[in-house]
């Protein structure tokens, strides 16, 4: 691991840094959030898993996350959302390849070589952070935007017992039902559905659900609501009886505005979990 950057930032530490990743197959990038508290022992970590054309760095700049989980004692990382380089498979589309790995294992050409972003998710990255900071990996939570959003609540729901808590600002709810997703998983997964539903937020929610709690914020306003689909999660969730805490937003948008509006009410969510 190199670090790239190390700021000071509301007392503490928010760092960038690059990793050589034989899940991804090639470099990989992440921004981390350490509190000052950590000074003193392990402290929780909060995932946030970022959108379509995002990087580390659009949430960890934008989102405005990094004076909450300070004054909460919780580390924050950012991954990136996809492999990157000159030998990674891409599209000229910017909702497929580079930028838009949809948090899925790819088993089709040109793209099973390198976007295994849920293995880098579920084992790769969190192993090189437990060994690398001072983080207490039994104490968990995530959270996530759009298809950063879509990530968390089926990474929450499939992997049991590795989250405390799962929070999302309008995330990609239905992809199978969806021009987000179905263009995706396909090309990603194939023509098998059946190998689509672990990765749909409203499926999994029927089946299983989530062990914990749960908060979902979309706007109004949001220009992508048809794309998003929030009222199936909210329908699943109904029939389900899950507890979960559905907002609509009046007059917000699909934007990082909407994002650092309620990010304090996100942190405080999970630091109640986290810190039970």
């Amino acid at each position: 691991m190199t670090p790239i950057s190390e700021n000071a930032c509301f007392g503490s530490t928010q760092g960038v840094y690059t990793h050589k990743s034989d899940v991804c197959g090639g470099d990989m990038t992440f921004g981390l959030f350490v509190p000052a508290k950590a000074e003193n022992g392990p402290v929780p970590l909060l995932w946030f898993l970022s959108g379509l054309t995002c990087t580390h760095e659009n949430a960890m700049v934008k989102a405005g996350a990094q004076n909450w989980a300070a004054a909460q004692g919780i580390a924050l990382v950012f991954p990136d959302t996809s492999p990157r380089g000159e030998a990674v498979a891409n599209d000229e589309a910017y909702d497929l390849g580079q930028g838009a790995g949809f948090y899925v294992d790819a088993t089709q050409s040109p793209w099973s070589p390198h976007y295994k972003m849920w293995s880098y998710l579920a084992d790769e990255l969190p192993a090189l952070i437990e060994d690398q900071f001072e983080v207490d990996m039994e104490r968990q939570a995530i959270t996530g935007h759009s298809m950063g959003g879509h990530g968390a609540l089926t990474m929450a729901m499939n992997l049991e017992g590795r989250f405390r808590s799962v929070s999302a600002f309008a995330p990609i709810c239905n992809p199978t039902a969806s021009d987000w997703g179905r263009k995706q998983l396909s090309a990603y997964l194939g023509s098998d559905e059946s190998t689509w539903a672990k990765h749909d937020a409203t499926l999994m929610m029927a089946e299983k659900g989530f062990d914990g709690p749960v908060l979902i914020d979309t706007g109004t306003n949001d220009q992508f609501l048809d794309l998003l689909k929030p009222e199936a999660l909210a329908e699943a969730a109904t029939k389900r009886r899950q507890p979960m805490n559905f907002r609509m937003q009046p007059g917000y948008d699909h934007s990082y505005f909407f994002i650092s509006t309620f990010m304090e009410d996100h942190i405080s969510f999970h630091a109640e979990a986290l810190h039970a």
